[in-house]
């Protein structure tokens, strides 16, 4: 799955949740960013690096895998493989969309 195959899936996932009214970015380091905007209706995605309330960093490989339920996003952050800067809280509503 490329950047833009995860972007589209993104897009498919966020459309169908409601009330997350934030701003997120995704860092895949050299693979590239997605930027969420959920304070707009329909909520923006992109590729641009703009600020967010919370930035999660991984591998695009790793988030391949927490969309396609191979890997548990609790269990990368245990094990360093996922980063997180900003809300807790957001990132478990986060969770429950990327994984549904």
């Amino acid at each position: 799955m490329s950047l833009d195959e995860v972007t589209n899936a993104m897009k498919s996932k966020i459309a169908m949740a409601s009330g997350l009214d934030a701003k997120v970015k995704f860092d895949f380091g050299d693979d590239g960013i997605i930027f969420v905007d959920a304070t707009q209706n329909p909520a923006e995605i992109n590729h641009e690096d703009n600020d967010a309330d919370c930035t999660l960093r991984c591998k695009l490989d790793t988030f391949k895998g927490f969309m396609d339920g191979s890997q548990d996003p609790t269990m990368a952050f245990m094990m360093g493989k996922l980063k997180v800067d900003g809300s807790m809280g957001l990132v478990m509503k986060l969770n429950a969309i990327i994984e549904d």
